[in-house]
């Protein structure tokens, strides 16, 4: 029986493959100008490196972007004030958000023109949330936990529209839903978790109560990595967040019968590989 068991979800997502093979394309283009990335294209510090290497300048602001320059929109997408500025001034825009996170901005756009207030569960200093909100011109309230949710002073003379995150957790979501139910609003509920999303967790779940031990692999910064560690943690397994194989702590796996491995939606198999290997020689 083999010591380590990989899920079967661990690793790139297809919104990220999508957003990198849009780069590459554009990289491989002969007839083209500089390339840039507003902000980091996924939430991945060594893949964001391998790109730096290759010439592609990552801005933290649209303005540090020059007339004529090809500018990558990122997997998490950016507000639509971001994008029209960017389109005004000349520069040539490559959009490459996840199509999930697209139908998630579309679907609250549809939702708030008649007025109705964007309810949000997401985090606030997150990328993804930033361009969500963007899309609801009749006001939002955006909140991280049921707690949050239960300060927010609620109208019930107003409407509302209720979205997530496309990587919030899926059981807490459904638990919110529930709460508002409850108050009596009027609410449309938006389905904007992502499908990939929901089987990374429940993988993960369904994989920590088999294992002594789980590793979660992904960028620190990555929500739906953290997400992975949230609900491992939640299920009563022991769980180690990890960017790249130096930080292993082989010493306490070392006496682990068995051990979990999986790894956020972008996160490169090369890495997931290298310490599957070490792990299993542990």
């Amino acid at each position: 029986m083999d010591k380590v068991v990989r899920a079967e979800t661990a690793g790139f997502c297809m919104g990220v493959d999508l957003a990198l093979n849009k780069l590459d394309s554009l990289i491989e283009s002969r007839d083209r100008g500089s390339i840039y990335i507003l902000g980091p294209i996924i939430h991945n510090p060594q893949v964001l490196e391998e790109y730096e290497k290759q010439g592609v300048i990552t801005a933290d602001l649209a303005n540090e972007i020059p007339t004529g320059a090809y500018a990558v929109i990122r997997a998490h997408g950016v507000p639509q004030s971001v994008e029209e500025e960017l389109r005004e001034r000349g520069i040539n825009v490559i959009d490459a958000t996840c199509p999930k996170v697209k139908k998630a901005q579309l679907l609250i756009k549809r939702n708030t023109t008649d007025g109705r207030v964007l309810l949000l569960y997401g985090e606030d200093s997150h990328p993804e949330v930033k361009g969500l909100l963007s899309y609801a011109p009749s006001g939002t309230h955006l909140f991280d936990s049921i707690e949050e949710l239960e300060a927010i002073k609620l109208d019930t003379n107003r409407k509302y529209c209720l979205a997530a995150q496309t990587t919030q957790d899926r059981i807490i979501y459904e638990d919110i839903i529930q709460i508002l139910e409850k108050k009596g609003l009027d609410v449309i509920v938006l389905n904007s978790i992502c499908d990939a999303t929901r089987q990374r967790q429940e993988e993960a779940i369904t994989l920590s109560s088999e294992v002594d031990h789980m590793i979660v692999v992904g960028g620190r910064i990555s929500g739906n990595t953290r997400r992975l560690v949230q609900v491992v943690e939640a299920a009563g397994t022991k769980c180690t967040h990890v960017e790249v194989a130096s930080e292993l702590p082989l010493d306490d796996l070392k006496g682990a019968n068995k051990i979990g491995l999986t790894a956020g939606a972008s996160t490169p198999k090369h890495l997931v590989d290298a310490i599957q290997q070490i792990l299993q020689k542990t």
